[in-house]
């Protein structure tokens, strides 16, 4: 398989999982540069051990966990800053939940689970993302997270319920 044929074939599916992941879609578009970017330098070796889609869906699934994670570091940083600058650190803000496919009328609710998504821990949060709103099937799902059909199930029973009680606790 050819890497023009994988950006073509999977170019929308990227950008929309990792628009699930950030949650704003200049850094979705820079989530998915870099995922192709590792897809063009990575094809060569595919030996095809798992289908394209699954191979695809693993290095988009973890680049978007790796860019929250340096945005966090990034923040932390920011924050620590701006306390030793002065004694005001209230100028940070949240994160804005910025889908356009989403209807406006909409917004404030879809971004209140978000917002209880992103609490959830990094394998909690993939699991619900692949399940939920990509619509993944469960083999496939533990086929990208490289688990147990078994373990999948139980891990999205964990995080259903956690969610659950993060968005009650926030209501």
């Amino acid at each position: 398989m050819t890497f023009e044929t994988i950006y073509h074939t999977y170019k929308d599916m990227v950008y929309n999982l990792a628009l699930q992941y950030v949650q704003n879609s200049e850094e979705a578009e820079e989530v998915a540069q870099d995922v192709f970017m590792k897809v063009y330098k990575k094809v060569v070796g595919f030996k095809g051990k798992s289908t394209s889609k699954t191979w695809v869906y693993r290095i988009t699934v973890n680049t978007s966990l790796d860019y929250i994670k340096a945005k966090n570091r990034n923040k932390r940083q920011g924050l620590l800053r701006a306390v030793r600058m002065d004694d005001d650190a209230t100028n940070v803000t949240a994160v804005h939940f910025d889908h356009p496919g989403v209807a406006l009328e909409q917004k404030e609710a879809i971004a209140h689970i978000f917002k209880g998504i992103n609490r959830l821990s990094e394998n909690q949060k993939t699991i619900i993302i692949l399940l939920k709103i990509e619509g993944l099937p469960l083999k496939e799902v533990s086929d990208i997270l490289n688990i147990s059909d078994k373990a999948a199930e139980s891990l999205f029973q964990r995080a259903k319920n956690n969610l659950k009680k993060l968005l009650e606790q926030n209501e």
